[in-house]
C-alpha cells in the first residue's frame, strides 16, 4: 500500500478515536444524540474530504497531513497553533459539560440541528478552498512555485478557509446543546485574527503578487466587515 495512504489511515483512525473521546467522555454517557449527530457530521465530512484529496490531489493531502505546533516553522505560529488547540478542546468540553449538568437552559433540538447544518456549511467552504488552492497547507508557509489564487472563494475573502472554520466553531456549542459554550466565540475570533495577521506578514514578504492581491480583495475574514 502507498505509504501516504498508510499515514492517512493511521492519522484518521487516531483522530477519530480522540474526537470520539473528547465528546463522549465529558458527556459521561453514549445517550447523547447531539454528540452523535455532531460526531457523525464532522467525522463523515472529514472522511469524504480526505478521500477526495487522496484521489485528486495527493500533494495537497501531504501538505494537510503536516499540521500542529511541531509542524510550524515559525516560533510565533507554534505558539498560536498550540493556543488554538487548547481553545478548541476547551470549548468542546465546556459545551458538553454544560449540556450534561444543565448549567444553562436546554437548547431546542431544531437549533442544535441548525448548528450542525452551519458546521456543514463551514466544511463546504473548506472544500471549495482546497479545490481552488492546491497550496492550502495546514501550516503557515510559502511553497516553491506557489502563486496567488484570486478565484473562487479567494475572490471574496483573503482567508476563506478560516472564515469557514470560524463559522463551524461559532455554531458548535449550539450543535452540542450548550449556551455557555457560545462564550468561546470571541476567543475563536481573536485567535483567527492573531493567526492570519501573522500569516499575512509571511505572504506579503514571500509570495509574489500578494500585496497587489490584498489591494483587490479588501476583506480578510468576514465580508464587508474585516
Amino acid at each position: 500500500m502507498d505509504g501516504l495512504y498508510v499515514r492517512v489511515i493511521r492519522a484518521a483512525l487516531i483522530g477519530t478515536v480522540v474526537f470520539f473521546a473528547v465528546i463522549f467522555l465529558p458527556a459521561g454517557t453514549l445517550e447523547y444524540w447531539q454528540g452523535w449527530v455532531f460526531f457523525g457530521t464532522f467525522a463523515g465530512l472529514s472522511s469524504l474530504t480526505t478521500v477526495y484529496l487522496a484521489r485528486y490531489d495527493k500533494p495537497l493531502l501531504e501538505r494537510r497531513l503536516r499540521a500542529g505546533p511541531t509542524a510550524e516553522q515559525r516560533s510565533a505560529q507554534k505558539v498560536i497553533t498550540a493556543v488554538g488547540g487548547l481553545v478548541f478542546v476547551g470549548s468542546l468540553v465546556t459545551s458538553i459539560l454544560d449540556h450534561r449538568f444543565g448549567w444553562s437552559p436546554a437548547v431546542p433540538a431544531w437549533l442544535s440541528l441548525l448548528g450542525d447544518a452551519f458546521g456543514g456549511l463551514g466544511f463546504l467552504i473548506y472544500f471549495l478552498v482546497i479545490r481552488a488552492n492546491r497550496y492550502a497547507a495546514a501550516t503557515v508557509e510559502v511553497a516553491k512555485g506557489q502563486t496567488v489564487v484570486a478565484t473562487g472563494p479567494y475572490a471574496i475573502l483573503r482567508h476563506p478557509m478560516y472564515a469557514g472554520a470560524l463559522l463551524m466553531l461559532v455554531w458548535t456549542p449550539l450543535a452540542l446543546g450548550s449556551w455557555w459554550g457560545l462564550l468561546s466565540a470571541p476567543l475563536f475570533v481573536g485567535w483567527f485574527v492573531w493567526r492570519l495577521v501573522d500569516e499575512e506578514q509571511v505572504l506579503r514578504a514571500h509570495l509574489p503578487g500578494y500585496p497587489a492581491y490584498t489591494r483587490r480583495v479588501r476583506y480578510r475574514l468576514v465580508p464587508y466587515i474585516w
